[in-house]
């Protein structure tokens, strides 16, 4: 029931054949009911809610038509890139309003009341408080997309703000790979005698892609990781970390082992996160190191192998960070890493995912041939990062850089540092 012009949008995209949650989901929503859909990740969401949203659009074209509210940034881009995409024959106006960017300019662009806002709740907020002239009185859609991660970042209160100024007399969308009991709770709130879209109950990772881990002592986890990015060279990975941390340290301490290694956490600048992410898509860097940030509907086709680095502490985390790979009927290998503390939690994900996962084979004895050179480069990714946080406390601002192993080398090879006056 798609009109052409959105069809021929789809053609251009290189979507040929709906995916089963858009085969479920839009005759719904084209009729104007609200929905709640359930669908694994990497299954077409986005067009999921997107298609019907512009269809309503060109038959009752109107400024601020819908809202998009997603929990991370990057996720926030992504979609509006989607939108952009299937919109730009028709013309539609999209504007995304995320922590992290300027609010001057935000509230520029939202003066000039795009047809759609892609939003993170907390800077959403913000503006209906504070911009004057802003409103959403007259909205239409509201889409939550993950949305039990909207609101297990507590965004409660947020998202509680948002639905008193929208309008009761709206079509809502609900959208997550995951359903918790908060978002059962804000269903009964947000939705009038909506339908599901269920794809997949249980929860589930794709076929195609083949699970292992590894049973490691904590100390060698550096050196193991090592070997696998040597073992599997040449596929284009992304590793998780638990925190912000240890990211930025095991991106040094790659770096310094000659891998082209980029991080990505919270606690870099918006700038710094997008074009670490473009870096990435771009193929212009082979790794990407990141905490939970990345974890959800980051759509970047060619990643080849997701490490779970340190072990998630949520099991439903687990299938949303695998799920970066073998996406959209390609097929992918996650690996993850298992160290005598992490048992427990492991074995709460393969009995969620409902599988034995095999070991990933390995030669150790070639793993400890590498725990010198690996040694060595963990004492320079320390040095870096104690350097960096006396650089940012004499500085006092975000200017972290990370991409260039600072002055370390120099150091090591003998080179005297100047004091800088205060």
């Amino acid at each position: 029931g798609v009109t052409d012009v959105l069809c021929e949008a789809c053609d251009q995209l290189g979507w040929k054949m709906p995916t089963k949650i858009q085969v479920e989901a839009i005759p719904v929503a084209l009729q104007g009911r609200d929905i709640i859909g359930l669908a694994e990740t990497g299954s077409g969401k986005t067009g999921a809610f997107a298609l019907p949203i512009l269809q309503a659009l060109l038959e009752t074209p109107q400024r601020l038509f819908a809202l998009v509210l997603t929990p991370t940034r990057e996720l926030a881009f992504q979609i509006s890139e989607q939108f952009e995409a299937l919109g730009s024959s028709i013309g539609v106006q999209s504007t995304v309003i995320v922590g992290g960017i300027d609010t001057m300019s935000q509230s520029l662009a939202l003066a000039k009341k795009p047809h759609i806002i892609i939003a993170t709740p907390g800077r959403l907020v913000d503006h209906l408080e504070n911009t004057k002239g802003f409103n959403l009185r007259a909205l239409k859609f509201l889409v939550m997309d993950e949305a039990d991660r909207i609101l297990n970042m507590d965004f409660e209160t947020e998202v509680d703000k948002i639905l008193k100024v929208i309008p009761r007399d709206r079509k809502t969308f609900l959208f997550s790979a995951t359903m918790t009991k908060k978002v059962q709770k804000l269903q009964r709130a947000a939705l009038k005698n909506p339908v599901k879209c269920a794809v997949s109950s249980k929860y589930q990772t794709v076929e195609k892609l083949q699970q292992y881990y590894i049973f490691i002592p904590s100390k060698f986890k550096d050196s193991y990781l090592v070997y696998i990015l040597n073992e599997l060279a040449g596929n284009s990975f992304m590793i998780f970390c638990s925190t912000c941390n240890n990211t930025q340290r095991t991106a040094l301490l790659l770096r310094n082992l000659g891998f082209t290694a980029i991080p990505l956490h919270g606690q870099m600048s918006q700038n710094k996160r997008l074009g670490s992410l473009n870096k990435f898509k771009a193929k212009a860097r082979s790794i990407l190191l990141a905490t939970d940030v990345a974890s959800r509907g980051l759509d970047i086709p060619h990643v080849d192998v997701v490490i779970n680095f340190d072990i998630p502490t949520h099991s439903k985390d687990y299938i949303h960070r695998v799920g970066r790979t073998a996406r959209a009927g390609r097929s992918g290998k996650s690996i993850t890493f298992v160290t005598q503390y992490d048992v427990e939690l492991f074995q709460r994900i393969e009995h969620l995912i409902g599988k034995k996962l095999p070991a990933f084979p390995m030669q150790e004895e070639e793993v400890m041939m590498l725990t010198e050179r690996v040694a060595e480069a963990q004492r320079f990714a320390r040095m870096e990062l104690r350097e960096q946080g006396e650089k940012k406390r004499s500085r006092n601002d975000n200017d972290d850089d990370t991409e260039e192993a600072i002055g370390v080398r120099n150091k090591v090879a003998g080179g005297k540092k100047k004091k800088r006056k205060a």
